[in-house]
């Protein structure tokens, strides 16, 4: 499948920005299982950029404003070709996932900070899940199925800043949000689990010309003799109408903006993403 994705983000300041420092991870990825055929990303006003890949692998435009500005646009334009062939049953075993190699080479995966660590009760049912499962990959399964089935998907639940133990608690939140829950069971059972953000096309059968509205996405991909992807959210493995743009731990490090800016007190974003199948 191949997707064009118009991916603009607008500032509107409260007076005059005099400088604005930011980055972007907004560039999909081209991986095995896609190619980004086209990508280009165009900032009013006119910016220093440079550009470098983070320590995660991903794309990133670092770009200055330092004329003052009342207004700033980020649009990422990008076309993708898609094929993603089925996921690989469960492999790896638990004492293989257990060795010092594994645990030595994904350890930042491993880690459990306040964004995705656990709540006690939800920690003491994805132990129980681990247990009664034959292999890692099992288990990873039912924690998503747990997430999907008990955390309800409500927008404007939770906030970026909202952690895994207050979406648990509260039991709504948004595709981050789930990603985060998934990602701290994971780790409790020493399953390697890493976030990605990229995009969804939301129909199951994408018309050719038809252009929709979507949103930036989050899923979830776990380690078994190579990275197994799966969306909480959505319930399924990622198909052809997902992009990947960013992985990392966590929200944290996939942001698709982040910046500073000074000269005013106050600004106001708004996000539209726009998908349209090519072929």
């Amino acid at each position: 499948m191949q997707l064009r994705i118009v991916h603009t983000t607008s500032f509107e300041y409260d007076g005059k920005a005099v400088a604005s420092y930011n980055t972007a991870r907004m560039t999909p990825q081209t991986t095995p299982e896609q190619i980004a055929v086209h990508t280009r990303l165009e900032i009013t006003p006119k910016p220093w950029t440079y550009s470098y890949r983070d320590y995660f692998g991903t794309a990133v435009t670092a770009f200055q404003v330092l004329d003052p500005h009342e207004a700033m646009v980020v649009t990422a334009n990008s076309t993708v070709q898609t094929n993603r062939p089925p996921t690989p049953p469960a492999a790896i075993g638990w004492e293989e996932l257990a060795e010092r190699e594994v645990a030595d080479r994904w350890t930042e995966y491993l880690t459990l900070p306040e964004l995705v660590a656990p709540p006690a009760d939800f920690a003491t049912r994805v132990r129980a899940i681990g247990e009664a499962a034959a292999l890692p990959g099992d288990a990873a399964r039912e924690i998503c199925a747990l997430v999907h089935d008990e955390v309800e998907y409500i927008p404007g639940s939770t906030d970026v800043k909202s952690n895994a133990a207050e979406v648990w608690q509260q039991r709504s939140g948004v595709c981050q949000d789930m990603v985060h829950l998934v990602l701290g069971g994971l780790r409790t059972l020493g399953i390697p689990a890493r976030y990605v953000s990229g995009y969804f096309h939301p129909q199951p059968a994408p018309r050719v010309g038809e252009t929709v509205r979507a949103e930036s996405h989050a899923w979830v991909e776990w380690w078994d003799h190579g990275w197994h992807p799966f969306d909480p959210t959505n319930h399924h493995e990622p198909c052809d109408r997902y992009v990947v743009v960013a992985t990392g731990r966590d929200y944290e490090d996939v942001k698709p903006l982040a910046g500073i800016y000074s000269g005013t007190a106050t600004s106001t974003m708004s996000v539209d993403v726009e998908v349209t199948r090519l072929g």
